[in-house]
């Protein structure tokens, strides 16, 4: 079916959801985790060839999060919809107000190819449970992956409901132009500004699932032990392809020679005594493709040519799409891995002697989908939280909070606009619609004209009294 009719298909469906009722929608939602189950081992075959994922990985990153996202939903989804009961103001004494939770309508959603599974099906998750159809468009990066969605998708949904449609940029380009009730898209910022100019010329909501360089604070007071082996699992699970990664580290001098001598240890402890066993260890993933791998291939000679050195890794394979663990030490800031989004296993790691500059280069550059700050010093853990903005921020943890599903998901400015997850991602491809009924008394008539003295007073009290 072509794109065009495809859309006007999910015109009437829409409408008819719109009655849809919790039981129905959990209905649908069961049917989505009993297929996704029951297909478990296809996912696993499939992410192992599209990112050499490891199938343990591949369960906890991909498979787990749209099981809890739809369990979640399941479980709370008849209170998400029940209207929400509002207390009279002063100035609407003798009526009733509610919010109604309605459906947007049509949702086109944008998945990327770093979790193509997770972040798939996630977002499809709370489109369901909030009544919407949806329109998927996959990333062409992985075909195998995309193919199960595809499964997936057709044995639960008629296809004028939710549908995958597959292609690259030319199709993502005739999905944007046509009139879509709300966008989501998860990417990079650059796409995002192109997503969220076709939205405007057609007045569409959007949720932008973005990225940007997370920094990582580690303090002279820190569990250095614990805060190495979390950046270290954090910066390369998934080989830091991961929108939340950790992208750099700023570590208290005092303890800076310390903790980098644990990052190795815990890089080698996880997948390997040497650079040939860490190559040929089937639990650190790939590149997507050659032309990421060559890219950090590039960022790191730049680094080093820029003055940093290499503390651990530095080696690549650009035709096999690795790119060893790797981490960096005294990079300057003129080199170009200190202002581009790495989204790679390599970590540069920066000294610091007081906290106030280090809040000051964060503040100075784009506002991080995550900030992560490792120490005992509550003091430090206030300046942070008060002086500094991000989508989230964590104290001694490391991409634990996407999986919180009682938390908003999402970044700031450049790094995402609204959120996703649970309750927010329901609200999210939610209309809020405002409801008010006039009581068997109005106050409100007391004040039609034509004025008096009497009602001037009583207009001056109600400015003066209202709460």
């Amino acid at each position: 079916m072509h794109i065009e009719e495809l859309f006007a298909s999910h015109a009437a469906t829409a409408l008819k959801l719109r009655q849809s009722s919790a039981a129905e929608r959990r209905l649908k939602l069961t049917k989505l985790l009993d297929v996704t189950l029951a297909r478990k081992d296809a996912i696993l075959d499939a992410m192992s060839r599209d990112l050499s994922k490891h199938p343990t990985e591949t369960n906890l990153t991909e498979v787990m999060p749209v099981v809890a996202e739809a369990k979640h939903a399941i479980a709370h989804l008849k209170r998400w919809m029940k209207p929400q009961r509002i207390r009279a103001t002063m100035t609407s004494l003798g009526t009733k107000s509610r919010v109604l939770y309605q459906p947007k309508g049509r949702c086109l959603l944008i998945s990327p190819w770093n979790y193509p599974f997770s972040l798939a099906l996630g977002p499809l998750v709370s489109a369901v449970a909030a009544g919407n159809t949806a329109i998927l468009k996959p990333s062409e990066f992985t075909p195998h992956t995309n193919s199960v969605i595809k499964d997936i998708v057709g044995a639960v949904f008629p296809v004028d409901e939710v549908a995958v449609v597959e292609g690259a940029a030319d199709t993502a380009t005739a999905l944007l132009s046509l009139p879509f009730d709300h966008i989501f898209f998860t990417g990079s910022p650059a796409v995002g500004k192109v997503v969220m100019a076709a939205a405007a010329r057609n007045l569409a909501s959007v949720t932008l699932e973005l990225g940007g360089k997370s920094p990582v604070i580690v303090d002279a007071t820190a569990n250095l032990q614990h805060a190495a082996d979390h950046i270290i699992w954090g910066k390369m699970v998934n080989a830091g392809q991961t929108c939340i990664a950790p992208d750099y580290v700023y570590v208290h001098r005092d303890v800076a020679d310390r903790f980098v001598d644990l990052c190795r240890r815990a890089i080698t402890k996880s997948y390997g005594e040497n650079e040939a066993a860490i190559r040929n260890s089937t639990d650190f993933p790939r590149m997507i493709h050659r032309r990421h791998a060559e890219r950090l291939a590039r960022l790191i000679d730049d680094a080093v040519q820029s003055g940093g050195k290499v503390a651990f890794g530095g080696t690549s394979d650009v035709e096999a799409r690795y790119v060893a663990p790797t981490l960096l030490r005294d990079v300057p800031a003129s080199a170009q891995i200190r202002s581009e989004e790495i989204f790679g296993p390599v970590l540069p790691i920066l000294t610091f002697d007081s906290l106030e500059p280090v809040i000051a280069e964060i503040n100075a550059a784009p506002k991080p989908l995550a900030l992560y700050v490792w120490t005992k010093n509550e003091r430090t853990i206030r300046a942070l939280e008060t002086n500094t903005s991000s989508g989230s921020m964590c104290v001694n943890l490391c991409l634990q909070q996407f999986t919180q599903h009682n938390l908003p998901f999402g970044g700031v400015n450049t790094s995402g606009i609204g959120n996703a997850h649970g309750i927010f991602g329901f609200k999210a491809f939610s209309h809020e619609r405002a409801m008010m009924s006039a009581g068997p008394l109005s106050a409100l008539e007391m004040l039609f004209p034509p004025y008096d003295a009497r009602k001037r007073r009583l207009s001056e009290m109600l400015i003066k009294y209202m709460t």
